[in-house]
C-alpha cells in the first residue's frame, strides 16, 4: 500500500522545523512512502525546498501561486499525490519512524477508510507545571481522556490523520472556508467537519492507532498562560460553531466534559489533598479555569452563530 504524506509549509523562519518534519517522513520503515511538499505561495521557501528535495525520487514539490491557507494547500497536496492513502503532518511535527507502517496496518487489518494516531508533546521550552494533561489539546497534543485505546473515533488531530485517497477526493477534501466563515479567522475544526461528512457518506469514523505517534513541538509562546487562555476561548467558540455547521459533531466533547468534571477533576483534588502536591493543586485550579474559559467561548459562539 502506497502512502502519500502531505506536508505544507510557507515560512522561511520555520524551515529548520520543516526539514526535520520532512526527514522524519523520509525515514519511515514502511517501504512505499511518497512525500508531497506544498509551499503556500512563498517563492524563497519553494526555491530552497526544491533545491534540497526536488531532485529526489519519491518527492513531489509544489508551490501555490499565492497564499491560500492550510486547508486548500492540503487539498492541493492530495490532488498531486499518487498513493492509495493520503496522510497529513504539520511542519512543526516529527513522525515516529513506524508512524506510516502502523497507519497502514489499520487499513489492512480493520478495513479502515481513515486512520490517525497519537500526538505526543515535544516541549521545546519545558513543560509548564500548571498545564493539566486533560488540556493538552490546547497545544495540539492528544489529551488525557481522548480514547481508551485503539478503535473508531470521530477524528484525530490534523497533523496525524490519513484517508483513503479516493474517499478523500470523493468528499472534495477539507472545506477551505473552515477558519474563515463570517470573516472570523479563529474558527478551528477542518478535520472535524471533514470527518463528519466521512461518517455520513461511508458510515465510518477514523480508526485511532495510539502507537502511530507524531511529536508536536510546543514552542515557548504556546506555554504562555495568556496565549493558552486565548486559545481556550476560541476553541470553545469553534466547538459551538462546529455544532451549528455539523450538527452531529458535539457528542465526543460532551462525553469528555463529563469525564472532566466528574472524574478527572475530583481525582486531581483528591491527589492534591492526600499528597499533598502543589503541582496537583495548581493543575486542578487550572483545569477549572480552562474549562470556564472554554465555556465562555462556547457561549460567545452561541451568540455569534
Amino acid at each position: 500500500m502506497k502512502v502519500s504524506v502531505v506536508l505544507c509549509t510557507y515560512s522561511m523562519d520555520a524551515y529548520d522545523d520543516f526539514r526535520e518534519a520532512a526527514d522524519s517522513v523520509l525515514a519511515q520503515t514502511h517501504d512505499d512512502v511518497e512525500l508531497v511538499v506544498v509551499v503556500d505561495g512563498t517563492e524563497p521557501v519553494y526555491e530552497r525546498v526544491r533545491g534540497e528535495y526536488g531532485d529526489r525520487d519519491g518527492i513531489v514539490v509544489h508551490c501555490n501561486d499565492e497564499n491560500v491557507g492550510l486547508l486548500r494547500s492540503r487539498n492541493r497536496g492530495a490532488e498531486l499525490a499518487s498513493g492509495d492513502v493520503v496522510a497529513f503532518i504539520d511542519d512543526d511535527a516529527v513522525a515516529d519512524e513506524a508512524w506510516v507502517a502502523r497507519l497502514v496496518d489499520a487499513y489492512e487489518s480493520h478495513d479502515a477508510v481513515a486512520a490517525g494516531g497519537k500526538m505526543v508533546p515535544a516541549w521545546v521550552a519545558g513543560k509548564p507545571a500548571y498545564l493539566p494533561s486533560e488540556f493538552y489539546w490546547l497545544v495540539g497534543v492528544t489529551h488525557r481522556g481522548f480514547a481508551d485505546g485503539p478503535g473508531e473515533v470521530r477524528n484525530t488531530f490534523g497533523s496525524n490523520i490519513s484517508f483513503r485517497r479516493d474517499a478523500f477526493l470523493d468528499l472534495d477534501g477539507f472545506d477551505p472556508d473552515i477558519g474563515g466563515r463570517k470573516g472570523d479567522k479563529n474558527l478551528q475544526g477542518g478535520e472535524t467537519e471533514l470527518c463528519a461528512r466521512l461518517g455520513r457518506e461511508y458510515g465510518q469514523g477514523v480508526y485511532y492507532v495510539p502507537d502511530a505517534e507524531v511529536a508536536h513541538k510546543v514552542f515557548e509562546y504556546r506555554t504562555d498562560p495568556m496565549w493558552l487562555l486565548n486559545r481556550a476561548f476560541w476553541q470553545g467558540y469553534s466547538k459551538r460553531a462546529m455544532e451549528t455547521l455539523v450538527p452531529d459533531s458535539g457528542d465526543e466533547e460532551s462525553a469528555f466534559l463529563g469525564k472532566l468534571l466528574f472524574r478527572f477533576f475530583p481525582n486531581r483534588v483528591k491527589r492534591a489533598v492526600t499528597g499533598p502536591s502543589a503541582t496537583q493543586a495548581l493543575q486542578a485550579v487550572a483545569l477549572l479555569v480552562f474549562t470556564g474559559v472554554v465555556g465562555l467561548g462556547y457561549v460567545y459562539g452561541a451568540w455569534k452563530w
